[in-house]
């Protein structure tokens, strides 16, 4: 799967992308729980888009290596297209 083929609200999504660059990490405080989040440039071959990292995942990534999203979903944020790998999917450093 490229990136040029997802769309928003597209589940079960397998791809390999490359990091690009990350912004700093944000904390935020939801029902008690405070956690981290962070936004990633990603590319591949057909384009690139944004990634959104949470917590841990933020710790696992750097610009220049690829990591593989497996069961990820694309959102929508302001019009723009998020590839996550949410809480049903997983993130690995290739």
């Amino acid at each position: 799967m490229n990136i040029s083929e997802l769309k928003p609200r597209q589940g079960k999504i397998e791809i390999e992308v490359e990091v690009v660059s990350i912004d700093p990490p944000r904390e935020f405080n939801k029902f008690g729980n405070v956690g981290r989040v962070a936004n990633a440039l990603v590319k591949d071959d057909s384009g690139e888009m944004k990634l959104t990292l949470w917590n841990d995942e933020i710790d696992k990534v750097k610009p220049g290596i690829k990591v593989k999203i497996t069961n990820g979903y694309v959102s929508e944020f302001q019009g723009e297209k998020q590839l996550t790998a949410g809480r049903f999917g997983k993130l690995e450093v290739l």
